[in-house]
């Protein structure tokens, strides 16, 4: 992903008086009056540029995993200032702060950042790419997360194979990595094997599976890699069907291991767009982990100046201790 580059307007002085002679022997004043004229545009420029106010504050909805995530990055979660405003998806966080010249939000690497009108900014001095997420260096970013339920506690012996085989291709497979990879997942395709020598694993997934079920819950935020990956899969694995209910993070735990596990909402395998909390005890399912990770990318309206922002500016920024611009520089 590449910053955007900050652009203006930049008018030159040369051009805004060329006066004859006589008018600059005889009329002193007049020498005067376009150097004062030239401030002006200079002015307008760095309005333009981002040198601005009172900075407006955008955040997601509580019920958002990505809000969760960066609030936990962030460490303050609880104390995110009384006057920001509320969106409620990555797209309408992507819309609202590209029509703000005074706002800061954070959304997703995937975000579509000229589209937009958006300027992705650097953390810690480190510009968010997928590779510097892969390498560690990026550090604001999240997992895509996952758990299933225990072992021996699937709905069939079949089910539990077929999760097991599920797990392994998005997991382990170039197949699954790359769709993943397709939707916007941070992954390391290059580390896939190809489905056709792991699947021995998993027998199962060479019969007719057309009939068995696995259910899915929990974040919405990785609805589209997982379907990516599911689309891959199922015709790879005798045509298993897959039936998703996902409505938020805290689902993935509750509907797999938790109070809803047994029953109508129960689930195969479960889904958090951040890390398990603490009081979600996911060393109880038969398998967990990251199946992908995915950057949170602070952004600002294109014109914006600001390039870099660390971990204690945005901190001050979303809990009120930061309310303009110029405090910044």
């Amino acid at each position: 992903s590449t910053l955007a580059a900050c652009g203006g307007n930049k008018d030159n002085p040369d051009n805004s008086s060329k006066g004859t002679e006589s008018e600059k022997t005889t009329v002193a004043p007049t020498d005067k009056e376009p150097e004062k004229e030239t401030e002006k545009p200079a002015e307008s420029e760095s309005e333009a540029m981002g040198q601005l106010t009172t900075i407006n504050v955008y955040s997601r909805d509580e019920a958002s995993g990505t809000r969760g995530a960066f609030e936990e990055l962030i460490d303050f979660k609880g104390q995110l200032l009384d006057t920001a405003a509320i969106v409620e998806s990555n797209g309408d966080m992507a819309t609202k702060v590209g029509q703000d010249s005074s706002a800061i939000g954070y959304v997703s690497l995937t975000t579509d950042f000229e589209k937009n009108n958006l300027k992705p900014l650097s953390y810690e001095g480190v510009v968010p790419s997928a590779e510097d997420v892969i390498n560690g260096t990026y550090t604001l970013k999240r997992p895509f997360s996952y758990v299933t339920r225990a072992k021996g506690d699937f709905p069939s012996e079949e089910v539990e194979q077929l999760v097991d085989a599920f797990i392994d291709f998005i997991h382990n497979s170039t197949e699954g990595l790359e769709a993943v990879h397709m939707e916007g997942g941070i992954v390391d395709v290059d580390a896939g094997k190809p489905w056709e020598e792991l699947k021995a694993n998993p027998p199962i997934v060479d019969q007719d599976n057309s009939a068995i079920q696995i259910r899915t819950a929990g974040s919405t935020s990785v609805i589209k890699t997982l379907n990516a990956a599911i689309d891959a899969f199922k015709p790879l694995a005798g045509n298993v069907e897959f039936v998703s209910d996902h409505n938020g993070s805290g689902d993935g735990f509750k509907r797999t291991l938790g109070e809803e596990k047994d029953g109508a909402n129960g689930a195969d395998i479960g889904f958090a767009s951040r890390e398990f909390k603490d009081d979600e005890d996911v060393s109880q399912g038969a398998y967990t982990g990251e199946y992908a990770q995915d950057a949170v990318v602070v952004v600002v309206q294109k014109d914006n100046m600001i390039e870099n922002l660390t971990k204690q500016q945005i901190f001050d920024i979303f809990t009120g201790a930061v309310t303009d611009w110029s405090e910044l520089k």
